[in-house]
């Protein structure tokens, strides 16, 4: 595992006074690793997870040649350019769910419905509303406004059975859930959900519930990140607010290293704050302090923190933060043995919101497996 020195030598003008959002995103893919652990889930689970191991199709989609449209089926060999084709019905229809069975000769037609197999032998499909039908029943085809194989969909034109539907790294939209299902697949491979433990750090900081006071604000940094890590997916485990005090700072550092694979804080980042958190960062863990080359969300704090004692031997230097009950839920929960990954973000609303939708989110993607590329930075 690189340190953030060796990281920092491989990017070419590295400046940690004036850290380009570019050189930001690449030295996070280096910081960070993707987890390993996998699990299987059902399908109603599976949304907005990842998926560890390719999904190969056991069909083929579709499963045999079959009609797109409703109308009339026959061979298309009888169309001829700038000529009207009438063709006589046979008996029956077919319908979607069962094989049509009879025999089809030169000049007859079947009527067919939509996603009906298409019968031997019929390779064309003409829309009811293409056609006209005669006094003796016969149907009559309009010229040139069909060609051969029209309306029809082949087996296998979406997927033929043994190739990969859906690759390793990719992220389970609704539209994937479906396709997963429509292969007859009732559960996926995924990575472990990423445990992310975050809280927000200063005497300043009111929770809700508690009464006003001279010179403090209400929290909603807390609020916003919990409402992003869970839009992402992630476990998230709220350690709530820490006041400025370098043991309520110590302990929620290390019961956060202990359960989660990365931490973000907010607030206690700038330069010449007058409070202990950058002090801690440094004394726990291997920690760089940018300030980014953007407004809002220059200042900033990445690195690892290197788990300490379990959260339920904290209590008792953690009993005096503002801690929701989610966060005891998780205590059993240990983080890795290497640390987890800190995101030190700024203590603005719209900065928080800024920093992590420009910089956290694409590194957690990278942390649960995600191989999608990063939405592009653009300069507006």
């Amino acid at each position: 595992m690189k340190t953030i020195d060796q990281i920092a030598a491989e990017l070419q003008g590295y400046d940690p006074q004036a850290l380009r959002a570019a050189d930001v995103n690449a030295f996070l893919q280096r910081l960070v690793a993707p987890v390993t652990e996998t699990e299987d889930v059902g399908i109603f689970d599976a949304l907005g997870r990842v998926l560890a191991r390719d999904v190969v199709s056991p069909v083929s989609v579709p499963p045999h040649d079959n009609s797109a449209m409703d109308g009339f089926a026959f061979d298309g060999a009888q169309l001829h350019s700038g000529q009207t084709l009438v063709l006589r019905p046979v008996g029956g229809t077919a319908f979607a769910g069962t094989a049509w069975v009879g025999q089809v000769a030169a000049g007859e037609c079947v009527k067919i419905m939509t996603g009906a197999i298409m019968p031997a032998g019929l390779d064309t499909v003409v829309p009811q509303e293409f056609t006209s039908t005669q006094p003796d029943g016969s149907i009559r085809i309009a010229p040139d406004v069909l060609r051969r194989g029209d309306n029809r969909r082949l087996l296998g034109e979406d997927l033929m059975q043994g190739q990969v539907a859906l690759s390793k790294g990719e992220l389970l939209t609704p539209a994937a859930i479906g396709l997963v299902a429509s292969l007859g697949l009732k559960t996926v491979t995924v990575y472990r959900r990423l445990r992310v433990a975050y809280f927000s750090t200063g005497d300043e900081i009111l929770s809700l519930g508690e009464p006003p006071r001279e010179g403090a604000v209400y929290d909603s940094n807390r609020y916003t990140v919990f409402g992003l890590l869970t839009r992402l997916g992630v476990q998230v485990i709220d350690l709530g607010v820490v006041r400025d005090e370098p043991a309520l700072l110590e302990a929620a550092f290390r019961r956060a290293a202990a359960q989660a694979d990365a931490v973000i804080t907010s607030g206690g980042v700038s330069v010449g704050e007058a409070d202990h958190t950058r002090t801690m960062m440094k004394q726990l863990g291997d920690v760089a302090f940018w300030r980014i080359a953007m407004r809002p969300g220059r200042p900033m704090a990445v690195g690892r923190i290197r788990p300490g004692t379990p959260a339920s031997q904290e209590k008792t230097a953690s009993s005096s933060c503002t801690t929701s009950a989610s966060s005891y839920q998780n205590e059993s929960i240990q983080g890795a043995a290497t640390g987890s990954v800190l995101f030190g973000l700024p203590g603005n609303p719209v900065a928080v919101m800024v920093t992590f939708l420009a910089f956290v989110r694409p590194a957690l993607l990278r942390m649960m497996g995600c191989t999608r590329a990063a939405p592009p930075l653009l300069r507006a």
